[in-house]
């Protein structure tokens, strides 16, 4: 694997910032879509999801939590960023070069790290956001209102409910994207193109691989995820564990890839944005 040099840990904290706030704006229908999808009960297609969904709340029914995740996001992508930089650099050999294996490592752990400081607590709010706005009376008027509702209400390890599956599940989620994500520019750049830096449209594809490989790997932890995060998540799970039993004996392995659909375009689509822009944000900043 070629040379890593250390990148300016603020140019990869705006970068990543802004790449993650564009990322959730642009693909949140299809995520709240695998959201609902992946509530317990009736089960509700992710098509049937948009269509009845604006059908009875209109077009901006599709970005209820919207806010939340586009925060979280924001700020996910910039921990994730700026803590792979890091341990990327600190498992580079003594010539500055990181293996495929290492960096694995470093995505796992950038994705633990995103999963702490970042992606729980605004996974948990907009999970209960929505969840909340197919009620016929919801009880949450927005991001703020909710937060302090649910703070209030549960304390603050109500917006951390799901934290295992979600370490879990962006753990494997960054090890899996970089990693695939490293190899194939890696790959592009030392045939096709040694020594150039890489199209748009090439990194936008590279980008789009990588979430598409990622969904199918962590597909079963984002279910358990959504779950433990519901708001009937305390009377219906005693734990990540408990949940994942449950819908194993009770509906079948087949549910553990329910959303799959909407969740794939999301991250491909995501991994094409945010690879993109951080990339071209980063070169812009360099040069100034």
């Amino acid at each position: 694997m070629s040379k890593t040099e250390k990148e300016n840990p603020v140019h990869s904290l705006i970068a990543g910032a802004t790449a993650g706030a564009i990322e959730a704006v642009v693909t949140y229908p299809a995520e709240f879509a695998k959201t609902r999808s992946q509530f317990g009960g009736k089960r509700e297609p992710p098509i049937d999801v948009i269509k009845n969904t604006i059908r009875t709340q209109g077009v901006s029914g599709l970005y209820s939590g919207c806010t939340a995740l586009m925060y979280g996001n924001a700020l996910k992508a910039a921990v994730r960023f700026v803590s792979y930089d890091h341990f990327k650099h600190m498992l580079a050999d003594k010539e500055g070069k990181v293996s495929p294996a290492r960096s694995l490592v470093a995505g796992l752990g950038a994705g633990i790290t995103e999963a702490i400081f970042a992606v729980t607590p605004s996974e948990t709010i907009k999970t209960k956001l929505i969840d909340d706005a197919k009620s016929p009376n919801p009880k949450y008027r927005g991001l703020l209102h909710g937060t302090v509702s649910i703070v209030r209400e549960e304390g603050i390890r109500g917006i951390y409910r799901g934290l295992f599956p979600v370490v879990m599940r962006q753990g494997a989620n960054s090890a899996v994207r970089f990693t695939t994500y490293t190899t194939l520019k890696q790959f592009v750049q030392s045939t096709a193109r040694p020594g150039q830096q890489l199209p748009n449209t090439i990194t936008f594809g590279i980008g789009a691989i990588a979430g598409l490989v990622t969904v199918y790997t962590t597909m079963p932890l984002d279910v358990i995820k959504t779950r433990m995060q519901s708001l009937a998540a305390r009377q219906q799970y005693k734990n990540s564990f408990h949940c994942a039993y449950r819908i194993f004996t009770e509906e079948g392995v087949l549910r553990f890839w329910t959303g799959t659909t909407p969740r794939l375009v999301r991250l491909m689509l995501s991994g094409g944005i945010v690879f993109t822009v951080y990339e071209k944000l980063m070169l812009v900043m360099k040069k100034l």
